[in-house]
């Protein structure tokens, strides 16, 4: 009953509903916001205004006051008490709202828990959860309670439907029953979409896993690189620093020689000049005695000047390198050495053995395969080479290997390749067979191809050709070998480059690049 006496403090006295926004008028009465004010309007032309609760006169329209205290205890009490029953109360209850506990579809009247105790408890009064909605709980034609379900129509119907209606001689359940076979399968469609939503879950799990994974690994990897470019150009700006200052001492070796002997030429002229204005003014005399007795008190400078090129400038001549050019041979390779250290230091920082030792094996190499002499290039050739037979030579595909093999690390080579024709490059065990089609690359489990056939590409490996959709657009072919990860990627070397297919497999023997070449084609090892 207090929850009742407490409900019946919040109510507003105009809309017999819980406070909405309640607010208080000078007589200490509170009302709904809403209901004040439509009521103080009714009132706007009668010149008087009264309290809807005391009647009290107002000569001036009244002030209202928002009761916050209030408003936060009806904000306390609507869920409390809301949120425990359905909403529905007690039809019995008339001087105060009291939650139903059940319904009764005989009587069409919600019951609380007093009332429910002196209820019929006979079988025509069926209980159910508190509701208001009756018509949907009775039949529409004989306004009976809904008690069968009737299986072939798929309908919930009453005692009359079953029995002088449509539904007469067909098989009916009763409700209960029926609902029971419903949730039964209800319950499994749950456990199917349970396990469905586990098994996405756990994909977008794993899926989130992966990101997570890829963005740590592109973290890691700009932050390793930017590092790595960071230090090549330091080491450029190094380099630019040594070729430089090499090419300053070489320009004040070349200049110093030159300087002196230009400041040796200079005094000379000076001494040449004077020697001159000397001659000049003896030339210019008129008494002859004086130029005779001049001349021969200077024979010695006058006898130097009629020879040919001083003692001077003969040395200066010495001094000087003939052609007195920089040493561009000297500072290329200083720029060379420097160069290929840096790539050799980036080679090392990123894993990567360039394998530049990457030669043909002609002991392997089939008798229709040309080897060029610097082991470099296969190519077709019409006429049999004749070569002694070798247990490690093709007999049956024109085909070669590498003399090295790999069996860790990373390594990459280039293949330069005929536009058109057929080719194919790859690697092998050193065990797979040499006679025979299925020594043929690709054609067996010890070999991975990439094949092409006048620029389609297909990717071989026991038999199973795996087409790539993109054709070959240039002429030049990427290999990188990554023993202990297990992946073989082929790249093409266009601008930019274009990543090819990537096989993934353990690799469990020594592996030699190799090489298929048909009529007309050539494969060539360019790093």
């Amino acid at each position: 009953m207090a929850s009742a006496d407490l409900r019946e403090e919040l109510t507003c006295p105009i809309c017999l509903s819980l406070y909405t926004d309640p607010v208080t008028l000078k007589c200490g009465h509170n009302f709904c916001m809403g209901c004040i004010k439509r009521v103080l309007c009714t009132q706007d032309g009668s010149g008087v205004y009264t309290c809807p609760d005391c009647r009290k006169r107002f000569t001036y329209r009244p002030t209202l006051q928002r009761n916050l205290k209030l408003s936060n205890i009806v904000g306390h009490f609507i869920p409390t008490h809301q949120g425990t029953h359905s909403g529905v109360f007690c039809t019995y209850c008339v001087h105060s709202p009291v939650p139903a506990t059940k319904s009764c579809l005989m009587c069409e009247a919600s019951l609380c828990d007093t009332h429910l105790r002196v209820h019929s408890k006979s079988e025509e009064h069926v209980l159910t959860e508190p509701t208001t909605s009756w018509g949907n709980r009775k039949c529409s034609t004989h306004k009976e309670l809904l008690k069968y379900y009737c299986t072939e129509d798929a309908a919930c119907i009453c005692v009359s439907c079953s029995l002088v209606g449509e539904h007469r001689g067909h098989q009916v359940e009763l409700l209960n029953d029926a609902s029971e076979k419903d949730k039964k399968k209800l319950r499994n469609v749950l456990q199917k979409l349970t396990t469905k939503r586990e098994k996405t879950e756990k994909r977008v799990q794993s899926l989130q896993e992966h990101r997570r994974g890829v963005q740590e690994k592109a973290a890691g990897v700009t932050e390793r690189l930017t590092a790595l470019i960071r230090d090549i150009r330091k080491q450029l700006e190094d380099l630019e620093k040594r070729v430089l200052s090499d090419i300053t001492w070489q320009q004040e070796q070349l200049l110093h020689p030159i300087s002196d002997l230009i400041q040796q030429l200079e005094k000379e002229k000076d001494e040449l000049t004077r020697k001159m204005s000397h001659i000049e003014e003896l030339c210019n005399m008129t008494d002859p005695l004086t130029v005779l007795q001049e001349q021969e008190s200077h024979r010695g400078d006058f006898c130097g000047a009629e020879k040919g090129d001083n003692e001077v400038t003969q040395r200066g001549d010495k001094q000087v390198p003939a052609g007195g050019d920089l040493d561009e041979g000297l500072i290329s390779v200083t720029l060379y050495r420097g160069l290929a250290d840096i790539v050799t230091d980036v080679k090392r920082e990123i894993y990567m053995q360039v394998t530049s030792d990457v030669l043909l094996d002609i002991n392997t190499a089939n008798n229709k395969v040309n080897v060029s002499g610097d082991l470099k290039t296969a190519s077709w050739s019409r006429i049999s080479q004749k070569r002694p037979k070798t247990q490690e030579r093709f007999t049956h595909s024109p085909q070669v290997l590498s003399i090295s093999s790999f069996s860790s690390g990373r390594h990459y080579w280039e293949v330069q390749t005929s536009e058109l024709g057929y080719w194919c490059v790859g690697v092998c065990y050193t065990s797979m067979g040499r006679g025979g089609r299925q020594s043929e690359i690709g054609e067996n489990n010890k070999s991975w191809g990439l094949d092409s056939n006048n620029k389609k590409l297909t990717v071989i490996h026991n038999n199973i050709y795996t087409s790539l959709r993109t054709p070959l657009s240039c002429d030049t072919v990427g290999i990188l070998l990554d023993y202990e990860a297990g992946r073989l990627t082929f790249y093409e070397l266009c601008d930019p480059i274009r990543h090819l297919h990537t096989v993934t497999v353990t690799f469990t023997e020594p592996l030699h690049a190799a090489f298929w070449v048909d009529v007309d084609t050539c494969v060539r090892i360019l790093h």
